[in-house]
């Protein structure tokens, strides 16, 4: 039998640091080996939401929708043993997503289970460390940074990558330099799956760089956070670059006319407490999606070169002021895209705006957030909805 008050004790002491997960380590701990070298903590973080959108349902879509959903229901497990080898494994259950950033969905989407992250880190000291396994992938802030602690309800709707998701499957060397200044990360990911050349022209890797600097308090870790709660002073400048050769045809019919994909971003991060005022927050970020105008074609364009996870640029804004006295925390975001193509619509625009507030009932591990967005398209027409439109989401955060 395992001695309760030593996995307490030796556990709390070495998982709050080593483990690196991002999250507040709530969790069931306990230690094993023969010299109690290695810890395990298994954690359960759910995102309940309810939604109230101002069209999408009824006979013509443009009656109000409404839904509750879990957002985000996952159970992680970290480890490490001894002090230079830690996991990451992370699940996620999702039902009935049927409320999609630009629209409703026609029928029910059903469930989905998965095994989000898996990843096994190597530090061989603090200017490098390797990570192995399915994980995020090293371009945008906003998608490194935790989803359990952003600033506002969530990430952007339009940040992500092409041909991927969230997370990709590869290999990242990274470390930090010059006293937790500079941070460097470089990684070969799977990108596009490998498909036949049916479907695409190649199957190569995905290489990314990334680097920052950070003036203040560190951000020494893989990932980053939306707000620190003014527990740390802090001021971030990055950039990123990311590139896929021949990862599409221009004509999947012919099979001809190879596309290249390329994507650069530059972000800003500064978070700084002032006693008795309050904390202030501010962010922002400008990304380029790059698919060497596959969307053009005349003929057999590849779908997955288009739409909202297709070529595109933009960028967003963010800031946030947290009260001295109260948990307490308002937001306000903005952001502007513009896409090649999305919903049959060539050169659609995008601008989306958002406010509200986070209440810290117990820090990130119970939160009440509540946020009011409005979606507005530059044209209309096309094969999907371009009315504008208001959301409503109403959310509560438990980590345990």
């Amino acid at each position: 039998m395992l001695n309760m008050p030593k996995i307490s004790t030796v556990a709390g002491a070495t998982l709050g640091v080593a483990l690196m997960a991002g999250t507040a380590f709530a969790g069931p701990k306990m230690v094993f080996g023969p010299n109690d070298e290695g810890a395990l903590q298994l954690d359960y973080k759910g995102q309940f939401q309810m939604t109230v959108r101002d069209t999408g349902s009824g006979e013509n879509n443009d009656d109000s929708t409404m839904n509750f959903n879990f957002r985000r229901n996952r159970l992680a497990l970290m480890g490490k043993y001894g002090d230079n080898m830690s996991l990451y494994v992370q699940t996620e259950y999702i039902s009935d997503a049927n409320v999609t950033p630009l629209a409703v969905a026609d029928t029910n989407q059903g469930s989905e289970f998965q095994l989000l992250d898996a990843v096994m880190r190597f530090k061989i000291n603090d200017a490098f460390r390797i990570n192995v396994g399915k994980f995020k992938y090293n371009l945008s802030r906003e998608n490194l940074e935790a989803c359990e602690m952003p600033l506002t309800l969530d990430r952007s709707l339009f940040i992500r990558a092409p041909y991927t998701t969230t997370r990709d499957t590869g290999v990242a060397v990274w470390g930090n330099l010059f006293d937790d200044m500079f941070q460097y990360r470089v990684d070969a990911m799977e990108g596009r799956k490998a498909v036949s050349g049916v479907t695409a022209p190649a199957s190569n890797f995905r290489y990314s760089a990334r680097a920052h600097v950070t003036l203040l308090d560190p951000e020494n870790d893989y990932g980053y956070k939306g707000t620190y709660l003014g527990k740390k002073k802090v001021a971030t400048i990055g950039a990123a670059y990311q590139f896929e050769p021949e990862v599409a045809y221009g004509n999947t019919l012919a099979r001809s006319d190879k596309k290249d994909y390329k994507a650069w971003t530059v972000d800003g991060f500064v978070e700084y407490p002032l006693e008795g005022v309050g904390t202030v927050t501010a962010s922002a970020a400008y990304e380029k999606i790059d698919l060497d105008d596959a969307y053009l074609s005349s003929t057999a364009v590849d779908p997955m070169a288009t739409g909202i996870n297709g070529e595109k640029n933009g960028y967003y804004v963010k800031a946030g002021y947290m009260l001295p006295t109260m948990p307490l925390q308002f937001f306000v975001r903005y952001e502007k895209w513009r896409f090649a193509e999305l919903n049959g619509v060539i050169d659609q625009k995008i601008d989306w705006y958002g406010g509200g507030f986070n209440y810290y009932l117990r820090g990130q591990n119970l939160k009440l957030t509540f946020e009011a967005n409005s979606t507005g398209f530059n044209k209309g027409g096309g094969t999907g909805n371009t009315e504008d439109f208001m959301t409503y989401i109403t959310q509560l955060q438990l980590i345990f």
